[in-house]
Protein backbone atom coordinates (compact mmCIF):
# COMPACT_ATOMS: atom_id res chain seq x y z
CA UNK A 1 0.00 0.00 0.00
CA UNK A 2 1.36 3.42 -1.04
CA UNK A 3 -0.03 6.03 1.34
CA UNK A 4 2.25 8.94 0.45
CA UNK A 5 2.49 9.77 -3.24
CA UNK A 6 4.55 12.49 -4.92
CA UNK A 7 3.29 14.02 -8.18
CA UNK A 8 5.88 15.87 -10.28
CA UNK A 9 6.00 17.26 -13.79
CA UNK A 10 8.36 15.22 -15.95
CA UNK A 11 8.81 17.75 -18.78
CA UNK A 12 9.04 21.59 -18.84
CA UNK A 13 5.89 22.08 -16.77
CA UNK A 14 2.28 22.55 -17.95
CA UNK A 15 1.80 18.77 -18.07
CA UNK A 16 -1.69 18.85 -16.54
CA UNK A 17 -0.72 18.16 -12.93
CA UNK A 18 -3.66 20.21 -11.63
CA UNK A 19 -6.23 17.87 -13.12
CA UNK A 20 -4.31 14.80 -11.96
CA UNK A 21 -4.02 16.03 -8.37
CA UNK A 22 -7.72 16.93 -8.41
CA UNK A 23 -8.57 13.36 -9.51
CA UNK A 24 -6.29 11.64 -6.99
CA UNK A 25 -7.57 13.87 -4.19
CA UNK A 26 -10.71 11.71 -4.15
CA UNK A 27 -8.62 9.00 -2.46
CA UNK A 28 -6.27 11.24 -0.46
CA UNK A 29 -6.77 12.81 2.96
CA UNK A 30 -4.15 15.56 2.64
CA UNK A 31 -2.70 17.46 -0.33
CA UNK A 32 0.62 19.29 0.07
CA UNK A 33 2.03 21.88 -2.34
CA UNK A 34 5.78 21.71 -1.71
CA UNK A 35 7.56 24.29 -3.93
CA UNK A 36 7.22 27.23 -6.32
CA UNK A 37 4.99 30.24 -6.10
CA UNK A 38 2.33 31.93 -8.16
CA UNK A 39 4.51 31.55 -11.24
CA UNK A 40 2.73 28.21 -11.57
CA UNK A 41 -0.85 27.83 -12.75
CA UNK A 42 -2.80 24.61 -12.24
CA UNK A 43 -6.07 24.33 -14.16
CA UNK A 44 -8.95 22.19 -12.90
CA UNK A 45 -12.28 21.79 -14.70
CA UNK A 46 -15.21 20.57 -12.61
CA UNK A 47 -18.71 20.19 -14.08
CA UNK A 48 -17.67 22.38 -16.99
CA UNK A 49 -16.44 25.19 -14.70
CA UNK A 50 -12.79 26.19 -15.00
CA UNK A 51 -10.64 27.02 -11.98
CA UNK A 52 -7.02 28.19 -12.16
CA UNK A 53 -4.97 27.98 -8.97
CA UNK A 54 -1.58 29.65 -8.56
CA UNK A 55 -0.98 28.96 -4.87
CA UNK A 56 -3.84 26.89 -3.49
CA UNK A 57 -3.27 23.14 -3.87
CA UNK A 58 -5.34 21.64 -6.68
CA UNK A 59 -7.29 19.49 -4.23
CA UNK A 60 -8.92 22.53 -2.62
CA UNK A 61 -12.21 21.91 -4.48
CA UNK A 62 -12.83 18.71 -2.50
CA UNK A 63 -14.56 19.21 0.84
CA UNK A 64 -13.32 17.30 3.84
CA UNK A 65 -9.69 17.34 2.66
CA UNK A 66 -6.74 19.18 4.20
CA UNK A 67 -4.71 21.27 1.74
CA UNK A 68 -1.29 22.49 2.82
CA UNK A 69 0.97 25.19 1.44
CA UNK A 70 4.35 23.84 2.53
CA UNK A 71 7.67 25.27 3.69
CA UNK A 72 9.17 25.24 0.20
CA UNK A 73 6.54 27.53 -1.35
CA UNK A 74 6.98 31.30 -1.66
CA UNK A 75 3.65 32.96 -0.93
CA UNK A 76 2.27 36.16 -2.42
CA UNK A 77 -0.48 36.89 0.15
CA UNK A 78 -2.32 39.21 -2.24
CA UNK A 79 -2.71 36.36 -4.75
CA UNK A 80 -3.57 33.84 -2.05
CA UNK A 81 -6.29 36.02 -0.54
CA UNK A 82 -7.74 36.69 -4.01
CA UNK A 83 -7.93 32.95 -4.75
CA UNK A 84 -9.62 32.27 -1.43
CA UNK A 85 -12.17 35.04 -2.03
CA UNK A 86 -13.09 33.68 -5.46
CA UNK A 87 -13.83 30.26 -3.97
CA UNK A 88 -15.69 31.78 -1.03
CA UNK A 89 -18.00 33.67 -3.39
CA UNK A 90 -19.13 30.52 -5.17
CA UNK A 91 -19.32 28.48 -1.98
CA UNK A 92 -16.45 26.13 -2.81
CA UNK A 93 -13.98 27.06 -0.06
CA UNK A 94 -13.76 25.17 3.24
CA UNK A 95 -11.70 27.37 5.62
CA UNK A 96 -10.89 24.41 7.85
CA UNK A 97 -9.28 22.66 4.91
CA UNK A 98 -6.37 25.09 4.37
CA UNK A 99 -3.11 25.16 6.31
CA UNK A 100 -0.10 27.38 5.55
CA UNK A 101 3.39 26.60 6.80
CA UNK A 102 4.75 29.17 9.21
CA UNK A 103 8.12 28.66 7.51
CA UNK A 104 6.96 29.46 3.96
CA UNK A 105 8.54 32.70 2.75
CA UNK A 106 6.55 35.75 1.68
CA UNK A 107 6.81 37.48 -1.67
CA UNK A 108 7.08 41.21 -1.02
CA UNK A 109 6.34 44.14 -3.38
CA UNK A 110 10.04 44.87 -3.82
CA UNK A 111 10.62 41.32 -5.06
CA UNK A 112 8.31 41.97 -8.02
CA UNK A 113 10.00 45.28 -8.81
CA UNK A 114 13.44 43.67 -8.78
CA UNK A 115 12.27 40.72 -10.87
CA UNK A 116 10.87 42.93 -13.63
CA UNK A 117 13.87 45.30 -13.59
CA UNK A 118 16.42 42.51 -13.93
CA UNK A 119 14.52 40.81 -16.75
CA UNK A 120 14.34 44.11 -18.60
CA UNK A 121 18.10 44.63 -18.26
CA UNK A 122 18.84 41.16 -19.63
CA UNK A 123 17.48 42.21 -23.03
CA UNK A 124 17.92 39.43 -25.58
CA UNK A 125 19.38 37.21 -22.87
CA UNK A 126 16.12 37.25 -20.88
CA UNK A 127 15.16 34.10 -19.03
CA UNK A 128 11.40 34.38 -19.53
CA UNK A 129 10.51 34.93 -15.88
CA UNK A 130 6.87 35.65 -15.02
CA UNK A 131 8.08 38.79 -13.16
CA UNK A 132 6.06 37.83 -10.09
CA UNK A 133 8.97 38.13 -7.66
CA UNK A 134 9.59 34.41 -7.27
CA UNK A 135 13.35 34.44 -7.87
CA UNK A 136 14.11 37.45 -5.63
CA UNK A 137 11.98 35.91 -2.85
CA UNK A 138 14.04 32.70 -3.00
CA UNK A 139 17.21 34.83 -3.07
CA UNK A 140 16.21 36.46 0.22
CA UNK A 141 15.51 33.02 1.66
CA UNK A 142 19.02 31.83 0.79
CA UNK A 143 20.49 35.17 1.93
CA UNK A 144 18.72 34.68 5.26
CA UNK A 145 16.87 37.97 5.16
CA UNK A 146 13.50 36.70 3.96
CA UNK A 147 10.23 37.34 5.78
CA UNK A 148 8.15 34.26 6.54
CA UNK A 149 4.43 33.62 6.89
CA UNK A 150 4.87 33.05 10.60
CA UNK A 151 6.18 36.61 10.92
CA UNK A 152 2.71 37.88 10.03
CA UNK A 153 1.58 36.60 13.43
CA UNK A 154 3.87 39.03 15.27
CA UNK A 155 3.45 42.65 14.16
CA UNK A 156 6.63 43.96 15.77
CA UNK A 157 8.77 41.19 14.27
CA UNK A 158 7.26 41.74 10.83
CA UNK A 159 7.77 45.51 11.01
CA UNK A 160 11.37 45.16 12.20
CA UNK A 161 12.29 42.74 9.39
CA UNK A 162 10.53 44.89 6.80
CA UNK A 163 12.38 48.05 7.91
CA UNK A 164 15.70 46.24 7.81
CA UNK A 165 15.08 44.89 4.32
CA UNK A 166 13.88 48.19 2.88
CA UNK A 167 17.10 49.95 3.90
CA UNK A 168 18.91 47.81 1.34
CA UNK A 169 16.14 47.17 -1.16
CA UNK A 170 15.23 50.84 -1.59
CA UNK A 171 18.86 51.84 -2.00
CA UNK A 172 19.36 49.16 -4.64
CA UNK A 173 16.17 49.97 -6.54
CA UNK A 174 16.82 53.71 -6.52
CA UNK A 175 20.53 53.69 -7.37
CA UNK A 176 20.88 50.65 -9.62
CA UNK A 177 17.51 50.64 -11.38
CA UNK A 178 16.54 54.32 -11.01
CA UNK A 179 13.14 53.31 -9.65
CA UNK A 180 11.02 54.44 -6.75
CA UNK A 181 11.54 52.92 -3.34
CA UNK A 182 8.85 51.67 -0.97
CA UNK A 183 7.36 53.14 2.22
CA UNK A 184 7.57 50.92 5.28
CA UNK A 185 4.11 51.67 6.60
CA UNK A 186 2.37 51.32 3.24
CA UNK A 187 3.64 47.72 2.96
CA UNK A 188 3.17 47.10 6.69
CA UNK A 189 -0.48 48.14 6.67
CA UNK A 190 -1.21 46.18 3.51
CA UNK A 191 0.38 42.98 4.81
CA UNK A 192 -1.31 43.26 8.19
CA UNK A 193 -4.55 43.36 6.21
CA UNK A 194 -3.58 40.09 4.55
CA UNK A 195 -2.65 38.70 7.96
CA UNK A 196 -6.21 39.34 9.19
CA UNK A 197 -7.45 36.99 6.46
CA UNK A 198 -4.91 34.16 6.58
CA UNK A 199 -3.42 34.16 10.11
CA UNK A 200 -5.78 31.42 11.31
CA UNK A 201 -4.42 29.08 8.62
CA UNK A 202 -0.73 29.51 9.57
CA UNK A 203 0.85 26.80 11.73
CA UNK A 204 3.63 24.20 12.01
CA UNK A 205 2.59 22.04 9.06
CA UNK A 206 5.60 19.71 9.36
CA UNK A 207 4.34 18.65 12.79
CA UNK A 208 0.81 18.24 11.38
CA UNK A 209 2.11 15.98 8.60
CA UNK A 210 4.17 13.89 11.00
CA UNK A 211 1.06 13.15 13.06
CA UNK A 212 -0.93 12.41 9.90
CA UNK A 213 1.66 9.93 8.63
CA UNK A 214 1.70 8.14 11.98
CA UNK A 215 -2.10 7.93 11.72
CA UNK A 216 -1.76 6.27 8.27
CA UNK A 217 -3.44 9.12 6.40
CA UNK A 218 -3.11 9.20 2.62
CA UNK A 219 -1.05 12.19 1.50
CA UNK A 220 -0.56 13.59 -1.97
CA UNK A 221 2.52 15.80 -2.49
CA UNK A 222 1.94 18.23 -5.37
CA UNK A 223 4.81 19.79 -7.32
CA UNK A 224 4.68 22.80 -9.63
CA UNK A 225 6.51 23.42 -12.93
CA UNK A 226 8.49 20.45 -14.27
CA UNK A 227 11.73 18.49 -13.95
CA UNK A 228 13.53 20.34 -16.74
CA UNK A 229 12.87 23.64 -14.97
CA UNK A 230 14.58 22.51 -11.76
CA UNK A 231 17.16 25.03 -10.49
CA UNK A 232 19.78 22.26 -10.11
CA UNK A 233 18.74 19.63 -12.64
CA UNK A 234 17.00 21.65 -15.37
CA UNK A 235 18.19 23.49 -18.48
CA UNK A 236 20.01 26.17 -16.47
CA UNK A 237 19.77 29.19 -16.56
CA UNK A 238 16.38 28.86 -18.28
CA UNK A 239 14.81 27.33 -15.20
CA UNK A 240 12.62 28.30 -12.27
CA UNK A 241 13.99 29.36 -8.87
CA UNK A 242 13.14 26.24 -6.88
CA UNK A 243 13.76 22.51 -6.95
CA UNK A 244 10.95 20.90 -8.91
CA UNK A 245 12.12 17.27 -8.66
CA UNK A 246 10.69 14.68 -6.29
CA UNK A 247 13.40 15.14 -3.65
CA UNK A 248 11.94 18.56 -2.88
CA UNK A 249 8.72 16.92 -1.68
CA UNK A 250 10.56 15.99 1.52
CA UNK A 251 12.40 19.26 2.18
CA UNK A 252 9.54 21.44 0.93
CA UNK A 253 7.01 19.87 3.27
CA UNK A 254 9.10 18.98 6.31
CA UNK A 255 8.83 15.20 6.18
CA UNK A 256 11.65 12.69 5.93
CA UNK A 257 12.36 11.16 2.50
CA UNK A 258 11.82 7.63 3.82
CA UNK A 259 8.17 8.55 4.42
CA UNK A 260 7.51 8.91 0.67
CA UNK A 261 6.14 5.71 -0.85
CA UNK A 262 5.73 6.39 -4.58
CA UNK A 263 6.71 9.00 -7.18
CA UNK A 264 4.61 9.50 -10.30
CA UNK A 265 5.66 11.75 -13.18
CA UNK A 266 3.10 13.58 -15.30
CA UNK A 267 3.86 13.87 -19.02
CA UNK A 268 1.94 15.06 -22.05
CA UNK A 269 1.61 12.81 -25.09
CA UNK A 270 3.73 15.49 -26.78
CA UNK A 271 5.99 18.21 -25.34
CA UNK A 272 5.57 21.92 -24.59
CA UNK A 273 7.68 24.67 -23.12
CA UNK A 274 6.98 28.26 -22.02
CA UNK A 275 9.73 30.86 -21.98
CA UNK A 276 13.24 30.81 -23.34
CA UNK A 277 15.78 28.01 -23.56
CA UNK A 278 16.64 24.97 -25.71
CA UNK A 279 13.84 22.66 -26.82
CA UNK A 280 15.13 19.89 -29.14
CA UNK A 281 11.76 18.62 -30.45
CA UNK A 282 10.20 22.06 -30.97
CA UNK A 283 8.04 22.39 -34.10
CA UNK A 284 7.94 25.77 -35.83
CA UNK A 285 5.51 24.93 -38.65
CA UNK A 286 1.98 23.63 -39.07
CA UNK A 287 2.47 20.60 -36.80
CA UNK A 288 3.39 22.88 -33.91
CA UNK A 289 0.41 25.12 -34.59
CA UNK A 290 -1.83 22.05 -34.72
CA UNK A 291 -0.66 20.86 -31.30
CA UNK A 292 -1.01 24.35 -29.84
CA UNK A 293 -4.52 24.77 -31.21
CA UNK A 294 -5.90 21.35 -30.32
CA UNK A 295 -4.18 21.28 -26.95
CA UNK A 296 -5.15 24.88 -26.10
CA UNK A 297 -1.53 25.48 -25.21
CA UNK A 298 -1.54 28.86 -23.56
CA UNK A 299 -0.05 29.50 -20.10
CA UNK A 300 -2.50 29.40 -17.18
CA UNK A 301 -0.48 32.07 -15.37
CA UNK A 302 0.69 34.39 -18.16
CA UNK A 303 -1.49 33.49 -21.13
CA UNK A 304 1.67 33.11 -23.23
CA UNK A 305 1.52 30.72 -26.17
CA UNK A 306 3.45 27.56 -25.37
CA UNK A 307 6.11 26.24 -27.69
CA UNK A 308 5.05 22.79 -28.90
CA UNK A 309 6.89 19.71 -30.17
CA UNK A 310 6.76 15.94 -30.46
CA UNK A 311 7.25 13.67 -27.47
CA UNK A 312 10.86 13.65 -26.24
CA UNK A 313 11.89 10.21 -24.94
CA UNK A 314 15.43 11.35 -24.10
CA UNK A 315 14.15 14.09 -21.79
CA UNK A 316 11.65 11.68 -20.28
CA UNK A 317 14.35 9.12 -19.45
CA UNK A 318 16.27 11.86 -17.68
CA UNK A 319 13.17 12.75 -15.64
CA UNK A 320 12.71 9.10 -14.68
CA UNK A 321 16.30 9.01 -13.41
CA UNK A 322 16.49 12.24 -11.40
CA UNK A 323 13.04 11.78 -9.85
CA UNK A 324 13.24 8.02 -9.31
CA UNK A 325 9.84 7.69 -11.00
CA UNK A 326 7.77 4.64 -10.18
CA UNK A 327 5.20 5.34 -12.86
CA UNK A 328 3.87 7.75 -15.47
CA UNK A 329 0.66 9.67 -15.88
CA UNK A 330 0.06 10.54 -19.54
CA UNK A 331 -2.13 13.55 -20.30
CA UNK A 332 -3.70 15.01 -23.44
CA UNK A 333 -3.66 11.76 -25.39
CA UNK A 334 -6.86 12.99 -27.07
CA UNK A 335 -4.98 15.90 -28.69
CA UNK A 336 -3.37 13.32 -31.00
CA UNK A 337 -6.67 11.63 -31.93
CA UNK A 338 -6.77 12.91 -35.52
CA UNK A 339 -3.02 12.98 -36.22
CA UNK A 340 -2.15 10.61 -39.06
CA UNK A 341 1.53 10.13 -38.18
CA UNK A 342 2.91 10.64 -34.69
CA UNK A 343 6.59 11.10 -33.96
CA UNK A 344 8.55 10.13 -30.85
CA UNK A 345 12.10 11.32 -30.28
CA UNK A 346 14.13 8.32 -29.11
CA UNK A 347 17.67 9.69 -29.43
CA UNK A 348 19.58 12.90 -30.18
CA UNK A 349 22.14 13.54 -32.87
CA UNK A 350 25.09 15.59 -31.61
CA UNK A 351 27.96 16.46 -33.94
CA UNK A 352 27.35 13.33 -35.99
CA UNK A 353 27.09 11.04 -32.96
CA UNK A 354 23.98 9.45 -31.48
CA UNK A 355 23.31 10.06 -27.78
CA UNK A 356 20.54 8.79 -25.52
CA UNK A 357 21.29 10.81 -22.36
CA UNK A 358 20.11 14.41 -21.97
CA UNK A 359 22.99 16.92 -21.79
CA UNK A 360 22.34 19.58 -19.15
CA UNK A 361 25.01 21.95 -20.55
CA UNK A 362 23.17 24.69 -22.42
CA UNK A 363 25.57 25.00 -25.36
CA UNK A 364 25.56 21.24 -25.95
CA UNK A 365 21.79 20.83 -25.68
CA UNK A 366 21.28 23.63 -28.19
CA UNK A 367 23.17 21.58 -30.78
CA UNK A 368 21.17 18.38 -30.23
CA UNK A 369 18.86 17.34 -33.05
CA UNK A 370 16.02 14.87 -32.45
CA UNK A 371 16.05 11.42 -34.03
CA UNK A 372 12.46 10.31 -34.52
CA UNK A 373 10.48 7.11 -34.76
CA UNK A 374 7.23 7.51 -36.68
CA UNK A 375 4.12 5.69 -35.56
CA UNK A 376 0.72 5.45 -37.21
CA UNK A 377 -1.99 7.47 -35.53
CA UNK A 378 -5.37 6.05 -34.53
CA UNK A 379 -7.69 8.62 -36.13
CA UNK A 380 -10.46 7.85 -33.61
CA UNK A 381 -11.80 9.88 -30.67
CA UNK A 382 -10.59 8.74 -27.26
CA UNK A 383 -12.38 11.30 -25.06
CA UNK A 384 -15.24 8.98 -24.16
CA UNK A 385 -13.06 5.94 -23.42
CA UNK A 386 -12.70 4.86 -19.79
CA UNK A 387 -10.66 1.64 -19.93
CA UNK A 388 -7.29 0.85 -21.45
CA UNK A 389 -8.75 -2.09 -23.36
CA UNK A 390 -11.16 0.20 -25.22
CA UNK A 391 -8.37 2.39 -26.61
CA UNK A 392 -7.61 2.10 -30.35
CA UNK A 393 -4.84 -0.39 -31.03
CA UNK A 394 -2.40 2.27 -32.29
CA UNK A 395 -3.00 4.36 -29.16
CA UNK A 396 -2.06 1.32 -27.06
CA UNK A 397 1.09 0.87 -29.13
CA UNK A 398 1.99 4.52 -28.61
CA UNK A 399 1.61 4.21 -24.84
CA UNK A 400 3.54 0.93 -24.80
CA UNK A 401 6.41 2.59 -26.66
CA UNK A 402 6.54 5.38 -24.09
CA UNK A 403 6.61 2.78 -21.30
CA UNK A 404 9.39 0.91 -23.11
CA UNK A 405 11.52 4.03 -23.50
CA UNK A 406 11.02 5.12 -19.90
CA UNK A 407 11.23 1.73 -18.22
CA UNK A 408 8.16 2.45 -16.08
CA UNK A 409 4.44 1.78 -16.44
CA UNK A 410 1.62 4.20 -17.15
CA UNK A 411 -0.67 4.45 -14.10
CA UNK A 412 -3.22 6.90 -15.49
CA UNK A 413 -4.11 8.28 -18.93
CA UNK A 414 -6.02 11.52 -19.42
CA UNK A 415 -8.20 11.83 -22.54
CA UNK A 416 -9.91 15.17 -21.92
CA UNK A 417 -10.10 18.22 -19.67
CA UNK A 418 -12.76 17.10 -17.18
CA UNK A 419 -12.31 14.90 -14.11
CA UNK A 420 -14.22 12.08 -15.73
CA UNK A 421 -12.06 11.94 -18.90
CA UNK A 422 -9.48 9.59 -17.40
CA UNK A 423 -8.37 5.98 -17.70
CA UNK A 424 -6.93 4.35 -14.59
CA UNK A 425 -4.49 1.57 -15.51
CA UNK A 426 -2.80 0.99 -12.14
CA UNK A 427 -4.18 2.07 -8.76
CA UNK A 428 -1.87 4.92 -7.58
CA UNK A 429 -2.54 4.34 -3.87
CA UNK A 430 -2.54 0.56 -4.30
Amino acid sequence: MANNIVIVGAQWGDEGKGKIVDILTEEADIIVRFQGGNNAGHTVIVDGEKFVFHLLPSGILHRGKTCIIGDGVVVDPEVLVAEIEVLEKNGKFDPAGLLISQNAHLIMPYHKTLDAARERLRGEGKIGTTKRGIGPAYEDKVSRCGIRCGDLLNESVFRSKLKSNLLFKNHYIETMHHGDGFEVYEIYNRYMGYADKIARHIQDTSLFLDKAIKANKKILFEGAQGTLLDIDHGTFPYVTSSNTVAGQAATGSGVGPTRLDRVLGVIKAYTTRVGEGPFPTELDGSDGEMLRGKGEEFGATTGRARRCGWFDGVAMSYAVRVNGLDGLIITKLDVLDSVKEIKICTEYSLDGKTITDLPTELDILKKCKPIYETMDGWDKPTTGIRTFEELPENAKKFISRIEELSGVKAFLISVGAGREASIKVVEPFG
